[in-house]
């Protein structure tokens, strides 16, 4: 496939054009930013000096004539972008017959009326969110294979999602209590705008989005379970990790949770480290993997997941949705 970026300036953006452009089956064919960016016409080297001689393409304007000039040179086209930039966008690209991996979360909830509660806008293209499918990589692959929009799963529930859908889907957890997340991330996943708040002397660590972040729907849309998710930003650059509470059915043992997640045994980007082990960020930082480790004391469990917030939890799972839809392996470009 011919790929174009658009946003790619920002970290997910240059992560994801290193992976396209190293990638042994696509090519990377365009990097766009908005037309009103200071780094326009830089090439995308200019920003991110460890990319010089991997990704030395200009970072180009979506101007008036970006649409037409992208639709003639890609085959599909992935979206760096905010949320409403990402849902004005897509429908004109889809409309070009591209493909649209979307790494915003303009098309992750099923329900429009979600938009206006957390992500602060009206959805002009609800129509669109039945088709999308949610690029969660290792439970949607079938599906991913013939997609045109992928909305790509968001960073902290690929770690929390990961870690509790196969004791979902084995039954394991209490039906009626609530799964509690506490998560923390790198400054990266803040995103490359200039802020009071992810400014390096500000940064401390510290919650934020308490009960109305708008990955709380995300997960629950998925897990089908009610969660309490608490994220926290670290004085640190890349990585999450997700520290998980649940309240298992009664007799449920460590060997039955252990055995739940052999559903995840042979996916090539998932590291089972067993009962009794933690994860940690040393353990992914710069690794496209999710790390999971899980304690059981009678019906508590602990599960602790990590993943780099920009490989597993953005650019690297767009790949492997992109891997999926192209007919690859799912680690292809990965590892």
């Amino acid at each position: 496939m011919n790929i174009v970026i658009i946003g790619a300036s920002g970290y997910s953006g240059a992560e994801l054009a290193k992976l396209v452009a190293t990638h042994p089956h696509f090519e990377l064919v365009g990097c766009y930013v908005s037309a009103g960016s200071a780094d326009l016409h830089k090439p995308l080297s200019a920003l991110y000096p460890e990319h010089k001689g991997i990704v030395d393409l200009p970072l180009q304007g979506m101007d008036d004539n970006a649409i037409a000039s992208i639709a003639a040179q890609a085959d599909a086209v992935c979206l760096c972008t905010d949320h409403k930039v990402s849902v004005d966008l897509a429908p004109q690209f889809l409309a070009h017959g591209l493909k649209v991996f979307d790494l915003s979360g303009g098309f992750r909830l099923a329900d429009a009326h979600l938009y206006e509660e957390f992500y602060g806008f009206t959805h002009q293209h609800p129509e669109l969110l039945a088709q999308a499918v949610y690029g969660l990589a290792e439970w949607h692959s079938e599906a991913l294979k013939t997609a045109r929009l992928v909305a790509v799963a968001g960073c902290y529930p690929t770690a929390s999602l990961n870690a509790l859908k196969p004791l979902q889907q084995a039954g394991l957890l209490a039906g009626d209590q609530q799964v509690i997340i506490n998560a923390v991330s790198g400054v990266t996943g803040a995103g490359r705008k200039a802020a009071i708040g992810t400014h390096f002397c500000e940064v401390s660590l510290a919650p934020y989005g308490l009960f109305n972040h708008r990955h709380t729907p995300e997960i629950e849309q998925s897990l089908q379970h009610p969660v309490l998710f608490t994220p926290h930003l670290g004085n640190f650059k890349r990585g999450i990790l997700a520290t998980i509470y649940a309240t298992l059915n009664a007799g449920v043992t460590l060997d039955d949770v252990s055995s739940a997640y052999q559903v995840l045994a042979d996916e090539p980007l998932i590291r089972l480290l067993g009962a009794n082990q933690v994860a940690s960020i040393k353990g992914i930082e710069n690794q496209p993997y999710v790390d999971l480790g899980w304690h059981v004391k009678g019906q508590q469990l602990i599960v602790s997941a990590a993943i780099d917030n920009l490989l597993k939890g953005a650019s690297g799972q767009a790949l492997q949705c992109m891997n999926l839809n192209a007919g690859l392996a799912i680690n292809t470009g990965l590892v």
